[in-house]
């Protein structure tokens, strides 16, 4: 068996699209180490290149698995002329913090328990529960297609609660923060 030379790793970390700190932060070192190894300037313990290399496995992994091998299909969801009220029975009945807004087929907006409350706490007088989903929406949620790699959503993740997924213009699937939590628990 051979070891990486540090050219080595240095090329597998460029073709797994990592940066230096991605993959310090994956094999549990720190980034200053890392580059240190790939300019050759220390030689790093044996423990140290297996950390780097199972870093490495696990991102290849990720990158195999693709998005419509992870969503929910069908996508609940609610329509702009729904009212607060029945958005609030869906989302509780399905144990859901989020649900898409789609016009016949296509996202437009969601709604989340944040906002809900946000709009309670802001409506004390006022009852909300029969304004319609239009009037209190947020942001569609991102879409893609169904052969991304879960990595790339995972990053999209970041800053969305959930991804739809979109084939031929139709949504198919829906990917939550909450499924990729449940991928990692299952590696």
């Amino acid at each position: 068996m051979q070891l990486p030379t540090p050219e080595d790793l240095k090329k597998r970390r460029n073709e797994l699209g990592l940066t230096q700190s991605d993959l310090a932060k994956r094999a549990g070192v720190s980034q200053p180490l890392i580059a240190r190894i790939e300019s050759g300037d220390v030689d790093p313990r044996l423990s140290t290149v297996r950390k780097i290399l199972d870093a490495f496995e696990e991102v290849e992994k990720e990158q195999q698995i693709i998005i419509i091998d992870l969503m929910h299909s069908p996508v609940i969801h609610v329509s702009p002329g729904d009212s607060v009220e029945e958005v609030v029975n869906l989302m509780q009945k399905h144990g859901f913090s989020q649900v898409p807004v789609l016009d016949k087929g296509i996202p437009v907006g969601s709604v989340s328990e944040d906002m809900i409350v946000k709009l309670m706490a802001e409506n004390k007088k006022k009852s909300i529960s029969q304004l319609k989903v239009s009037e209190i929406m947020g942001e569609a949620f991102p879409t893609v297609s169904p052969g991304i790699s879960i990595s790339v959503v995972s990053h999209m993740l970041e800053g969305n609660p959930a991804v739809l997924v979109v084939e031929k213009g139709a949504v198919i699937g829906v990917v939550t923060k909450h499924d990729v939590m449940t991928l990692l628990q299952g590696q």
